[in-house]
């Protein structure tokens, strides 16, 4: 390769990095890779010049959009794909998550870090196999260890988590304020 990239062709190396990707990009593994391919140093702002004009190139009658995700950056489909994109997903259904996978990764996900016990107490099950498989699946990651009797395992979600659900930082899941909850009611309703 060239040892001087012109502006354009630094664009587009860039803009293929990132749409290669199955995990955001941040701008330091943007800058590693290309200092590796180029024998340069590419600067922090030089990449986000570059990362605004991808931007710009993709706001407008493009099914993809570079969003900020995980401290990094990806291509999306854009929100208004969003059914052709559902339809895809449950054609995908074999590899959605169990029922007990969701509850696992939900409590993870908003006590994190967490302990296997405290995800126990709270499920009320032995949580053994699915967290092995939110492991395997690296949805999740072990954070560290409690300090207590034991030392047990701390798991929080991982950056794979993140990318998946679309999200650049835990702040971004929703409320549980959020979320509607049907009411069990019996008998009549009173105004």
């Amino acid at each position: 390769m060239a040892h001087q990239e012109n502006e354009p062709l630094l664009l587009l190396h860039i803009e293929a990095l990132i749409f290669a990707s199955d995990q955001a990009l941040t701008i330091i593994d943007i800058q590693q890779v290309l200092g590796q391919a180029f024998e340069k140093e590419f600067s922090k702002e030089e990449i986000l010049i570059h990362i605004e004009a991808i931007k710009r190139k993709y706001s407008n009658g493009h099914a993809l959009e570079l969003s900020a995700i995980n401290g990094g950056f990806q291509f999306l489909t854009r929100k208004e794909h969003e059914s052709v994109i559902n339809q895809l997903q449950i054609q995908r259904s074999k590899k959605k998550l169990s029922q007990a996978a969701l509850e696992t990764l939900s409590i993870i996900a908003y006590r994190q870090p967490i302990t296997k016990l405290e995800i126990e107490q709270i499920r009320g099950v032995n949580c053994d196999y699915t967290v092995q498989k939110l492991l395997e699946k690296e949805l999740i990651s072990i954070s560290g260890k409690l300090d207590g009797p034991g030392k047990p395992l701390l798991y929080s979600t991982s950056s794979l988590f993140m990318d998946y659900f679309g999200i650049n930082k835990k702040e971004e899941l929703p409320q549980l304020s959020d979320i509607e909850v049907p009411v069990n009611e019996i008998g009549e309703r009173t105004e």
